[in-house]
């Protein structure tokens, strides 16, 4: 009963610290770049009212899961750093109480906060950023590029799509190439333009068109006009209609079977840069949900101290980590897009880093 008792105790003193760190940090990066923005804008009339606080609103889920880890490792320094000066934890290991017992209502909540960040970034966050672009009146690139590849893996054909929506398909260019390559580079033989091309299962038909031909030496030949021309069927042409559509959305727009099914299709049609990114982008929705664990392991290790210990140090490694976390993000992003690393690695460096930090501090805590 009285394990019992100090599992409640301490569970409430992390709950409520970790809700307020959550609470003040979102406040904090409301403020001074949503808010006062939003505001600016609907005193200036740009938004209404109810447009402004849509705004605001459906800014809540990118900054509630940026937030939630960062309240784990902050709420849980507040709690077992006030534990430790009020001497409370050294009364309960001097009761037999392991120092791993008495974090694990800790460790319990952050399980949940783990669930919570993985909720919000799959569901929630696509949900809101697809709502706030609309709010907004943002307009999507829409404009795509797809090669295909003939069996011998060289070019046969490139499609430059500069406009779409819907099955609209506008200002299409087609850059068609010879089946035999010089010098391991594909030769250009003709150039089709046309403004516009039908899609209708899974066929690319172009209605009418200029086809501008080239010759193997370089040198342009004659003009044709072109009608019902097919440029795609089949799966490559339900696989670019695909990725066609996908390709206007940013990562966070994605559901998670959305970008999985996304990943599938970039691998299978060899877009080598672009998967390799999403996957990335991918695999750290779950590492970043997972950081709410090891970031709360970490912060009742930094929170510990000894009655004579200063106490502002925990805290000021915990800003450096929340800091390297956050800021190293993109640049992991880069190093597997660019082939560089792999994204298994990129996206694992941080929970390794937060696992090697864990065990270092145990040591130098003599826990």
């Amino acid at each position: 009963m009285k394990i019992k008792l100090i599992d409640k105790y301490i569970f409430s003193q992390v709950f409520w610290a970790c809700f307020a760190c959550v609470f003040i940090f979102m406040i904090v990066w409301i403020m001074p770049e949503i808010f006062l923005r939003t505001v600016q804008r609907a005193l200036s009339g740009v938004y209404t009212i109810e447009k402004a606080i849509s705004v605001i609103v459906y800014e809540l889920p990118k900054v509630l899961n940026i937030a939630l880890p960062v309240g784990m490792l902050l709420g849980t320094i507040l709690t077992f750093d006030k534990l430790s000066k009020d001497f409370e934890v050294t009364v309960m290991r001097a009761s037999g109480i392991s120092f791993t017992r008495i974090i694990s209502s800790a460790i319990v909540i952050s399980f949940f906060a783990m669930i919570l960040t993985f909720f919000v970034g799959s569901k929630l966050l696509p949900y809101s950023a697809c709502k706030l672009k609309d709010i907004k009146g943002e307009n999507r690139i829409s404009q795509f590029v797809f090669p295909v590849k003939n069996q011998n893996d060289s070019l046969n054909k490139i499609l430059i799509i500069s406009n779409f929506d819907d099955n609209n398909i506008r200002d299409v260019i087609v850059l068609n190439f010879y089946d035999e390559a010089t010098d391991g580079s594909s030769l250009l033989s003709g150039i089709t333009v046309s403004d516009f091309v039908k899609y209708k299962n899974s066929t690319w038909i172009i209605n009418s068109a200029k086809k501008y031909n080239i010759s193997k030496e370089g040198i342009f030949e004659s003009i044709d006009k072109v009608k019902n021309l097919t440029v795609l069927k089949g799966s490559a042409g339900l696989n670019a209609f695909k990725l066609m559509k996908y390709s206007v959305y940013r990562d966070r727009e994605l559901t998670n079977p959305q970008i999985s099914e996304y990943i599938k299709l970039l691998k299978k049609e060899k877009m080598d840069d672009e998967y390799r990114y999403m996957l990335n982008k991918y695999i750290q929705r779950f590492v970043h949900s997972f950081m709410c664990i090891l970031f709360a392991i970490l912060g009742c290790l930094l929170g510990f101290s000894q009655p004579r210990e200063q106490r502002l140090i925990g805290m000021l490694i915990a800003v450096g980590i929340i800091f390297a976390y956050y800021i190293t993000i993109p640049f992991f992003d880069l190093l597997a897009e660019k082939s560089i690393l792999s994204p298994w690695i990129t996206s694992m460096i941080a929970p390794f880093s937060a696992i090697i930090l864990i065990i270092i501090f145990k040591k130098i805590k003599d826990l």
